[in-house]
């Protein structure tokens, strides 16, 4: 905005030209003033000083037009591309939950043959129904084959290849290999997703022990070199299983000691998943389709913020 330089003390007469030179130094450096003065001489600098509006100037000032640019003829302008359409909710981020006493992913001892199963051999694999470590061991229970799906929630959704999951859980007795087991080593292994973001684990349905909702762990890493080294998990996270198949499942012969225990909590009582959002649970809740007889499959999608 262009300024009189008398507005300051209210008055817009001329003084002459000390009074002018001595407001001119109120914005100009003196060296910077005294070489417009040679430049321009006495009378411009009187013009200059009396500011836009003033009355003091005799002079007419001409105002040199600001030439507008020609656009070329050639120019085109590019276009935004425009992300696929996705649903946010298919992309909500998971809540970060403890990785609880049995992780065998090096942050605590274990009384088996190790406490990082994941920098042994043989822990990159899709069915991890048996053990790896020193037996061969099969876990026994209903099948469940279960896909998690990476996305990127800043990026539309889009599918996150090349990231490495690690997935854990307890037999259908409710122990888990390695601590109770100090022999097995079973029911844990690592997968690398696909193009489409996947990584497919073939499993058994958990069963449920004293004091926690069924569920099953999983870590996910930026990458396998990640995962194998058994650092920097980019989500520490838990599935809960869905209420229906965990009321048919327990009700087999094979699950007997999870009936009674599942009877005696909810996802809403669970030390876990009580305080997440609905949100949350919907990601961190898998969708099965199947039975109790003929096994499982299911699916979910884990939106990460990268």
């Amino acid at each position: 905005m262009h300024r009189n330089f008398d507005d300051d003390h209210g008055h817009g007469h001329d003084h002459g030209l000390g009074h002018d030179l001595k407001a001119l130094e109120r914005l100009f450096p003196r060296r910077r003033a005294l070489g417009l003065i040679g430049a321009v001489g006495t009378t411009a600098l009187v013009a200059a000083c009396g500011g836009e509006g003033s009355s003091s100037s005799s002079g007419t000032t001409t105002a040199t037009p600001t030439p507008t640019p020609t656009p070329s003829a050639t120019a085109t302008a590019t276009p935004t591309p425009t992300p696929t359409a996705t649903s946010s909710a298919a992309c909500n981020t998971a809540a970060s939950e403890t990785n609880g006493p049995y992780p065998a992913d090096g942050t605590n001892s274990s009384n088996g043959v190790t406490s990082n199963a994941l920098v042994a051999s043989g822990v990159l694999r899709s069915d991890i129904r048996s053990s790896f470590i020193g037996s061969s061991t099969v876990a026994a229970g209903i099948p469940l084959t279960l896909t998690l799906t990476l996305a990127n929630v800043n990026n539309a959704c889009a599918a996150l290849a090349g990231y490495a999951v690690y997935m854990w859980h307890c037999d259908r007795d409710g122990k888990y290999s390695l601590y109770d087991l100090p022999t097995e080593s079973y029911l844990r292994g690592v997968q690398v997703t696909d193009s489409k973001g996947q990584v497919t684990f073939t499993t058994i349905f958990p069963g449920c022990y004293a004091g926690r909702y069924p569920h099953i762990h999983f870590e996910v890493f930026s990458s396998q070199a990640n995962a194998t080294s058994g650092r920097y998990a980019v989500l520490v996270s838990q599935l809960a299983m869905p209420a229906e198949a965990c009321a048919a499942v327990y009700a087999t012969s094979g699950y007997g000691t999870s009936q009674g225990n599942y009877a005696s909590t909810s996802i809403a009582r669970d030390n876990v998943f009580g305080d997440n959002t609905t949100a949350q649970m919907a990601v961190m809740t898998p969708t099965l389709t199947g039975s109790a007889a003929a096994g499982y499959t299911g699916s979910t999608t884990i939106g990460i913020a990268t």
